[in-house]
């Protein structure tokens, strides 16, 4: 009789979790205390949660979801403890491959729209783990370089969503193996909770042994020593997203040092000042660039060093976190540009907020070496997009209802770098000073309409955008394949030829494409507008023979650049 009745208690969990709703719940406000002990890599938190059903029916249970190295210690409602059961639970959502997750029973069912709060706590350590890398195949050594995150004796960093699960969330399991899932379930969570709110106070003690304070950082903020005599037992820091938007709530403690500067601050670990004069430098000499485009930046812009000489760099709004070894001038500007334009200009969307950065770092490498240097680095992310492209076409296939549209994206390589070629497209296409003014006239608060940034180029511009627009940023129509269907030169008097050059686009995507007629003695490159699945012709004059005709010289990303050559017959 008693193992009937374990079981069916059991059976009555699994029901119940596999009936739950994990993502009905929008997180609207965190307020949090959270301890940090770094001698036993350990984490402690208590606080508030603030939840909103957005589901279309009443719901009676919540998900609270935290690292699997967490343990949940207490779940209350109006100061009274409710019943909850806990499990683990397969996700690549946290480093470690796998989540602790709360299933709560409320004492009442809240209805759609209605609210709850929570009082939680919970604690545990947060190691160094890369275990969703390494069952996928990839190198330890190399995973450890990319989950990096950890509370550690001398050096801790720990990144949020996506990363490690230090606060609580509640998304559908991911697996990494699995396509896009990782990224999907991240973009769903902070397009959920992009206008909820956070409020972290972290704290830290100090050994006996220590002269100094550690410097604790959240999200930019910094907490040191409250005199230059004695440092305070616990030193603290507190940190405000209101709303989180873009951010990615981050802690950082280490033993730093700080270099404070009109521009930039850069925080660095001992014995590397100049490393870190070197990226002050950098972005002081990046400003006047970003301020021509965008006025002067609301807030400097900071570096954190990582420890780990060779962590894979991550960035949350205006702030980097990087190593910092041998001094690279050229990549410290392009670092600046990026996190600078993030100071001065910001959008809630981010193929706007992201791909208008990425641009920048383009549009200044063309400013300083020119443009094939700029799409010589552009060039860098074509495959990237291309893979996305044909990862996602494959998608499709399966699902009819599947959209990527950079407007809802949850692709990094379609809201960085797919949209950072919009942006040198858009460049292209009406002009430098046109976009610069539209840019200037954008207002965040005001973007209420996924057009209205094209509005506000039409308005510059003086012509009609929507073809470009409904191909590359509202739809996902895949990427353009040009290629030359024809050039007829022919003598023109005086000297000389005219060479009628149709250009076919086999693609989905149309775009407005620079083609280059080369001859004797020189080249010539005009652009022409090709729709998808048409095509377009373009006279270009030439003095000498002509020889071949190139279509597209990078600007415009592709899904088969091979077939964009062709040699005109004497």
């Amino acid at each position: 009789m008693r193992f009937l009745c374990v079981l069916c208690a059991l059976c009555g969990c699994a029901f119940q979790a596999s009936a739950l709703d994990r993502e009905a719940f929008t997180f609207t406000n965190y307020d949090l205390d959270v301890r940090v002990e770094p001698e036993q890599q350990r984490l402690a938190v208590r606080g508030k949660l603030t939840l909103r059903n957005d589901s279309a029916s009443a719901q009676k249970n919540i998900s609270l979801q935290v690292s699997s190295t967490l343990d949940w210690r207490s779940i209350q409602v109006s100061g009274k403890p409710v019943q909850f059961v806990t499990q683990p639970y397969t996700s690549d959502i946290d480093h470690t491959g796998a989540l602790s997750e709360a299933i709560v029973t409320l004492p009442q069912a809240v209805p759609p729209k209605g609210t709850i709060e929570l009082d939680i706590g919970y604690e545990g350590t947060i190691p160094l783990d890369a275990t969703r890398l390494t069952r996928i195949g990839v190198p330890e050594e190399l995973a450890k370089h990319s989950d990096w995150d950890q509370i550690g004796r001398s050096f801790t960093a720990v990144r949020g969503i996506g990363y490690v699960a230090w606060y609580p969330i509640a998304v559908e399991a991911a697996n990494l193996s699995e396509g896009n899932s990782v990224f999907s379930a991240t973009g769903r969570w902070k397009r959920r909770e992009a206008a909820s709110s956070m409020r972290i106070r972290l704290e830290t003690p100090t050994l006996e042994k220590q002269d100094t304070a550690p410097t604790i950082l959240c999200g930019g903020q910094s907490a040191h020593a409250l005199t230059r005599d004695s440092i305070p037992k616990s030193p603290a820091a507190e940190c405000t997203f209101v709303p989180i938007n873009f951010a990615v709530p981050t802690f950082v403690i280490g033993d730093y040092d700080l270099l404070d500067r009109p521009t930039a601050q850069v925080y660095y670990l001992p014995d590397h000042r100049d490393a870190a004069e070197n990226y002050a430098l950098a972005a002081d000499l990046a400003l006047p660039f970003v301020k021509e485009w965008f006025g002067q930046p609301r807030e400097k812009v900071q570096l954190l060093e990582l420890a780990d000489r060779d962590a894979a760099p991550f960035e949350s709004g205006s702030m980097v976190l990087t190593p910092l070894g041998k001094p690279d001038s050229a990549l410290a500007r392009l670092t600046a540009v990026h996190q600078l334009t993030h100071a001065a200009f910001y959008s809630p969307r981010p193929w706007i907020y992201e791909g208008v950065a990425h641009f920048m770092q383009a549009a200044y490498k063309e400013q300083d070496n020119g443009r094939q240097a700029a799409l010589d680095f552009m060039g860098l992310h074509r495959t990237a997009v291309a893979d996305a492209e044909t990862a996602l076409a494959a998608e499709h296939s399966q699902n009819a209802a599947a959209d990527e549209s950079l407007i809802n994206t949850s692709r990094e390589e379609f809201y960085r770098s797919k949209a950072m070629y919009v942006w040198w497209m858009l460049r292209d296409m009406v002009g430098e000073p046109a976009l610069k003014k539209a840019l200037a006239a954008y207002h965040p608060e005001q973007d209420k309409e996924p057009s209205y940034m094209q509005h506000l180029i039409e308005a510059q511009a003086k012509r009609d955008l929507e073809w470009f627009f409904d191909d590359w940023v509202y739809r996902d129509r895949g990427l353009p394949d040009f290629r030359v269907q024809s050039a007829y030169p022919r003598p023109i008097v005086g000297g000389g030829f005219v060479v009628a050059i149709t250009v076919e686009n086999l693609g989905n995507a149309g775009a407005e494409v620079p083609v280059t007629l080369r001859m004797e003695g020189g080249e010539v490159t005009k652009r022409v507008q090709v729709r998808a699945n048409s095509t377009g012709t373009v006279r270009i004059e030439a003095p000498s023979a002509p020889q071949e005709v190139i279509v597209n010289d990078g600007s415009v990303p592709e899904s088969n650049t091979s077939n964009n050559r062709f040699t005109i017959q004497k």
